[in-house]
């Protein structure tokens, strides 16, 4: 009889937590958070609790910690410091009001200023890519800034890690940053660090998972970004990252998987806050503050070009989602034509209202993804979105496999490009670390239309008729993943 009663009371005792739980889950987890990402913890803690609330103290902050933002913000003060948030375009190219509004409004969010007087090359191929950031290192004369999500020394990028060594052996400062996660996962991670070691390359790990060391955060919050800048003359930007576009792993040599990326060559003032860029990440990551790499931003420099152009630093060490905030404010004020390219495309509500909107009050508009995914949860989240998409009027083109489009821009009308790092996806609006390059200019528009209707000879327009027909458990996992989408 005291058995039972033991045993019914503790039957009553995990009953009443178990409720307890889920009541108080419901008054904590929404608490500053989107809906979708409050629907989405809510529903990992009322179906599966132990593990739900174990992820959600786990991943539940999407914000770096407090000393990493506050090195952020004594970054953005001494930017504004330097510039007084003034734009330093010439009077004869002037963009127009609205145009100007976001670019205050990025400059209030992320701290650098809109800069005219600048030249932007594209560079499409992968390979191209590479030799060329090789030989503008080849031509380091004070110090070279490498920032990369991905660094792997492989026989790909054996050219680009000698230019390196080269430049080191000639005097030159070479500091190097990349993501620690994003880097470990490839199979030459331990020979990369021994050939930074072995040549006096100074190097530092963004965001590392060492907690041994006393350095731990978020596991997922990445440092996303991809940028080279050359003694403050010369910047690099884009996609691509420092490895083989096979990215080196067995499955995707075996399927003859490519990533095709864009990259965008730059010279002017703008290259100076590209190296603000830098100089705030090997801050958070050293304490060592480059304060002469941030002094130039905001110089009025008119030799290079006529394309101007504005820096955007987005991630967990800003208080707002920069990247996101500046994508839907375009795209709003697009009047004619939207061509966006995003190989992993799962927006938030504000996004998707956004292109929808577009497209139904007659704008335009295109959407490049590929055919074939390299994640799997975010594939099919991607897919879920395609019917809302092509009933608003999207137009969707799937690249072709076996070639990943890893190409990540946009251009609005025939004047306003984005081009850099970010994903149209919650990840990189919320835990990845990102720079995107705004660019008011025709004719770089034009050059990426160029690329646009490259991707368009080697894609498959989707249609609404195919796409419903698609069998059942294909849209039973879409709809599934989608429910995960805020949390990946």
């Amino acid at each position: 009889m005291q058995t039972e009663i033991v045993s019914l009371l503790t039957i009553v005792l995990v009953l009443a937590v178990d409720v307890g739980v889920r009541v108080a889950a419901l008054g904590i987890i929404p608490n500053n958070r989107k809906p979708s990402e409050a629907t989405a913890w809510l529903l990992a803690v009322f179906f599966v609790p132990v593990v739900g609330i174990f992820f959600f103290l786990f991943l539940g902050n999407s914000k770096l910690s407090k000393k990493r933002r506050s090195k952020q913000r004594a970054i953005n003060e001494l930017i504004y410091k330097n510039t007084l948030q003034k734009e330093a375009i010439a009077e004869e190219n002037a963009p127009p009001d609205w145009f100007r509004s976001i670019a205050r409004l990025n400059s209030n969010l992320g701290a650098m200023p809109l800069v005219g007087g600048n030249s932007a090359k594209l560079i499409q191929d992968y390979q191209d890519s590479l030799h060329e950031m090789a030989k503008t290192i080849d031509s380091a004369r004070h110090y070279v800034h490498v920032e990369f999500y991905i660094m792997s020394l492989d026989s790909t990028t054996e050219v680009f890690f000698t230019s390196l060594k080269n430049a080191r052996k000639r005097g030159v400062i070479v500091r190097v940053l990349f993501d620690h996660v994003g880097s470990l996962q490839y199979p030459d991670y331990k020979r990369t660090l021994e050939f930074l070691e072995k040549h006096d390359i100074a190097y530092q790990l963004m965001l590392p998972i060492k907690p041994l060391k006393g350095k731990f955060q978020r596991p997922d919050l990445r440092n996303h970004r991809k940028l080279l800048v050359v003694d403050g003359r010369i910047g690099y930007m884009g996609s691509q990252n420092i490895i083989d576009s096979s990215y080196n792993k067995k499955k995707n040599i075996k399927k003859g998987l490519h990533w095709h990326e864009l990259m965008v060559r730059v010279k002017g003032a703008v290259v100076y806050e590209l190296d603000a860029i830098f100089a705030g990440d090997w801050y958070a990551e050293t304490d060592e503050l480059l304060e002469t790499h941030i002094a130039g931003v905001g110089t009025i420099t008119n030799d290079y070009g006529n394309n101007d152009c504005q820096v955007v630093p987005s991630g967990p060490g800003f208080e707002h989602e920069n990247n996101l905030k500046l994508f839907t404010s375009l795209i709003y004020a697009a009047q004619n034509k939207i061509i966006i390219t995003s190989p992993y495309f799962v927006p938030d509500e504000s996004m998707l209202t956004a292109i929808t909107t577009a497209a139904q009050r007659g704008v335009y508009v295109e959407l490049y993804v590929s055919e074939i995914g390299d994640q799997l949860l975010v594939y099919h989240a991607q897919r879920s979105y395609y019917e809302a998409l092509l009933k608003a009027g999207v137009h969707i083109f799937m690249y072709k496999s076996p070639t990943v489009l890893h190409a990540k821009h946009f251009t609005i009308d025939g004047s306003v490009s984005v081009i850099g790092s970010s994903n149209m996806d919650m990840r990189s609006f919320n835990l990845n670390m990102e720079v995107s390059l705004l660019v008011y200019s025709n004719e770089f528009v034009e050059k990426i239309r160029k690329v646009e209707a490259s991707y368009k000879a080697n894609s498959r327009e989707l249609t609404l008729d195919v796409w419903l027909r698609r069998p059942l458990r294909h849209k039973f996992g879409d709809n599934v993943a989608r429910l995960t989408s805020s949390l990946q």
